[in-house]
């Protein structure tokens, strides 16, 4: 791309992309974090080299954020990119005038690199792949001597900006929304808007071993054990009603051909009636939820729930109401929706690195901002031997978080405890 094109560059946001700026704020950030542990100090200058050069590959992200008359859209971002030192919480609201106007932030403290992401610029998959590469840069620039230009690993980009969802949605597709609010966590909130961000370390061949002992995926038994953990530290003391529903994101590249490096995400929701199902022992929350994702995650339910959201985005009436007017309507719209779900737990999967990038790397670990309504929320992601089981919470205790662990423990799998120690199990 010449530098011509470059400034001319500009493109839609995709059709989940596009709520995002509308709806966010300090308050509901829409910001998700990539941290990796390396094994060696970080060293600031080299680690810009490191970002700058991945863009070279992904200059998709080399964009800014622009108000259009209808949508906001992505153009070219001519600034460099701010790399600075961690001093803020996790999956904080990005400022676009302190970050040169990019929707992602790279920071650094001590051995750790994260980069916080604006949904509206990607997905958890896709953001992954582009922090993998700035890993990879920051390894090969530290380790010249190891990683010769003759014997640097070649790594492929077929990758695209497509809006997959408008390519797959099926306009004749009814969506399956429940109808049902769901019940909110309850408990003082962290004062002076600090967020707490514990990681629970999990042994991954003994919690495989476990899960597959209960014949589920790990997904399936995690989403159980959260539940129980709910239920035990928070719903029972508060009396609750309500079903406890948690949002999982689902990658919708399993489902549909796509490579694009936009969103393409879709989600189902495990309902959980506490009283009604009889749901007070964890085998009886496991079944359930065994049974609830086999049936949600069937390829024509995902079609409906993905094409149910593109609808909302390609509504003609919505389309053509000024951005200006638009922008309340669907705040008010975005909280009323967040009244549907408990909390939200993502699991990205394994993070794969080749062979001998694995030796400077201690971990990784996944965030996603928690907010009023969803006052914790939940993620994971795998590397070598560890699945990592991340908290983040604006909830002045940790009952749930150590419920969760508790249970673990009880089972015989293997968890360390790391924290921002906000809060301490």
């Amino acid at each position: 791309m010449s530098d011509k094109k470059e400034k001319l560059y500009w493109r839609r946001l995709d059709n989940s992309a596009k709520i995002f700026p509308i709806s966010a704020g300090k308050k509901y950030s829409t910001v998700f974090r990539l941290s990796v542990v390396l094994k060696e100090m970080i060293q600031p200058d080299i680690l810009k080299q490191a970002v700058e050069k991945a863009l070279e590959q992904y200059a998709f992200f080399r964009v800014r954020l622009k108000s259009g008359f209808f949508w906001n859209y992505l153009e070219y971002n001519p600034k460099r990119v701010v790399v600075e030192k961690e001093r803020e919480y996790p999956c904080q609201y990005i400022e676009p005038k302190e970050n040169n106007q990019y929707l992602f932030k790279v920071t650094y403290f001590d051995k750790k690199i994260n980069i916080d992401i604006f949904h509206s610029l990607t997905d958890g998959n896709s953001g992954v792949m582009f922090f993998r590469e700035i890993v990879y840069n920051y390894i090969e620039l530290t380790h010249q001597e190891t990683f010769q230009e003759e014997l640097r690993i070649k790594r492929k980009f077929d990758v695209s900006t497509e809006d997959s969802y408008i390519k797959h949605y099926d306009k004749k597709s009814k969506g399956n929304n429940s109808s049902k609010k769901a019940y909110k966590l309850v408990g003082r909130k962290i004062k002076l808007g600090a967020v707490s961000a514990i990681h629970e370390i999990i042994n991954l061949q003994q919690l495989k071993e476990e899960a597959k002992k209960n014949e589920a995926t790990i997904t399936q038994y995690l989403t159980a054990v959260l539940i129980y953990a709910i239920y035990q530290a928070n719903y029972v003391k508060h009396k609750g009603k309500k079903p406890i529903k948690v949002c999982i994101p689902v990658n919708l590249k399993k489902y549909f051909p796509s490579n694009t490096i936009s969103n393409f995400f879709s989600y189902i929701t495990v309902e959980a009636e506490m009283q009604k199902e009889n749901l007070h022992s964890f085998d009886k929350i496991l079944a359930f939820v065994k049974k609830d994702f086999e049936k949600k995650l069937m390829p024509e339910e995902i079609q409906k729930t993905m094409s149910g959201n593109v609808k909302l985005g390609t509504n003609p009436f919505i389309k053509v109401i000024p951005l200006a007017v638009k922008k309340p309507i669907v705040r008010l719209s975005y909280l009323e929706i967040r009244k549907y779900t408990t909390t939200t737990f993502s699991n990205i999967g394994r993070i794969g690195i080749i062979g001998k990038y694995q030796e400077y790397i201690e971990d990784f670990f996944m965030l996603i901002a928690p907010e009023p309504v969803e006052k914790i929320k939940c993620s994971a992601c795998s590397f070598d031997k560890h699945i990592v089981f991340t908290f983040t919470s604006i909830l002045d205790d940790c009952q749930i978080e150590k419920a969760f662990y508790q249970f673990l423990k009880e089972k015989n799998i293997d968890v360390m405890i790391e924290s921002n120690e906000i809060l301490e199990i």
